[in-house]
């Protein structure tokens, strides 16, 4: 028998089992979302067609995923979370399985714009469910171990599905992702208990969707997105251009990168997991600390000229960098209390902008001959997401337990 969940009531105990099966799907959804930056030339040599285009598979799932989330939201608004989640990750399956048989481009397209319609949906859920597995006050050590599933897929989920595609064929990849979202979606069938909705979303999706919108007006939400966007486009800023930074300023290269880069992601997994406790407690401390390192180490490898300064920054940089996300997510459940999922669907909309703000931003600097720039920009702007941090710290402060 399902045990229900009912908005605002919190176990006695951590909900050990559905939080690892909400781990392991947020490592399928990342690495799917990336998985075409390492078999680029595969895509493109099997679907004839070229580099650049295979590239919109990822501009347009950014796009999707953030241009739906606030709609889709809303209009799933008085579906249970837990069987909204697991309808997510079915769809994830799908749309991997048919990405593995697509026949021609404009369908692999198509297959990914299906999952990125589910992706925006997923990612607004996820939190909230997350810390309403936990006990009271500790919502954000919950959701630590959860997001941690992320940033294990950028350590080995991209690796492991570009080794396959390399090795089997790009379509494999796909068929093993949509394996592993065949085995999260029973998983999380079996163990996820039922998240009861909120009496006051049980309206219709017209006023779902008003309230959704109205969320867009909130003065802490707005500041906490505001601090979201300019740290991100920061990050990806930067990060996008990584291994030409660390060429150019690091001599380092071939296997020295991909060393460099291994390195980056497990400081990156190990920061997430050890702030776990910590977060609920400590959330402003953990923030502004967390961007404070970010703007050192990337101004540490702005002004490098060898490797092991370089090496040290980037490790640094990934160890600071980890926590970002999570106390910036925990913050979202604490500010608009009544509105969870409309909130947390506001935040994935920033964090897509970011996403595409940062890299476009890199682009430019980089087309104008300025990549030594790049981690300059991505420091200062770093610097000013720290401020902001500070100033606003009664909007990061645990008000109350999430």
């Amino acid at each position: 028998m399902t045990v229900a969940l009912e908005y605002g009531v919190h176990p006695a105990r951590l909900h050990r089992g559905a939080i690892l099966a909400l781990a392991f799907s947020t490592f399928v959804y990342v690495t799917s979302e990336t998985l075409p930056v390492g078999l680029l030339p595969q895509i493109s040599d099997g679907l004839h067609t070229s580099q650049a285009s295979v590239g919109l598979l990822l501009t347009s799932y950014a796009i999707v995923a953030g241009a739906s989330a606030i709609p889709l939201t809303a209009v799933t608004m008085r579906v249970p979370r837990n069987l909204l989640i697991v309808a997510c990750i079915g769809v994830f399956s799908l749309s991997q399985l048919a990405a593995a048989f697509a026949p021609t481009f404009a369908l692999l397209i198509i297959s990914r714009l299906l999952c990125a319609l589910a992706h925006g949906i997923f990612w607004s859920a996820v939190a909230p469910a997350a810390a309403r597995l936990a006990p009271r006050g500790q919502g954000g050590h919950a959701m630590s171990l959860v997001f941690v599933g992320g940033t294990a897929a950028l350590v080995v989920g991209v690796p492991l599905t570009t080794l396959v595609g390399q090795l089997a064929g790009w379509r494999a990849a796909f068929l093993a992702l949509a394996a592993c979202g065949a085995l999260c979606t029973v998983a999380l069938a079996i163990v996820l208990p039922r998240l009861d909705v909120h009496d006051d979303h049980r309206v219709g999706v017209r006023a779902a969707l008003v309230a959704s919108i109205r969320v867009l007006r909130h003065r802490n939400l707005a500041i906490l997105c505001g601090v979201t966007i300019i740290s991100m486009v920061a990050h990806f800023d930067a990060l996008t251009y990584l291994a030409p930074l660390l060429h150019a300023n690091g001599g380092i290269s071939g296997a020295g990168l991909s060393a460099v880069l291994l390195a980056f992601g497990l400081a990156a997994c190990i920061s997430t997991l050890a702030v776990a406790r910590i977060i609920d407690s400590r959330a402003v401390l953990v923030m502004a600390s967390g961007l404070g390192l970010c703007a050192l180490a990337i101004f540490a490898l702005a002004i490098s000229r060898g490797p092991v300064l370089a090496t040290i920054a980037v490790v640094l940089w990934g160890a600071a960098f980890a926590v970002a996300p999570v106390a910036l997510q925990a913050s979202v459940l604490r500010v608009v209390p009544g509105a969870q999922d409309a909130a947390s669907a506001v935040y994935v909309v920033a964090f897509q902008i970011a996403i595409s703000g940062g890299s476009l931003l890199g682009a430019a600097l980089v087309d104008g001959g300025a990549l030594r720039a790049v981690p300059f920009v991505a420091a200062a702007l770093f610097a000013v997401a720290t401020a902001g941090a500070v100033l606003a710290r009664k909007v990061f402060a645990p008000a109350a337990p999430a």
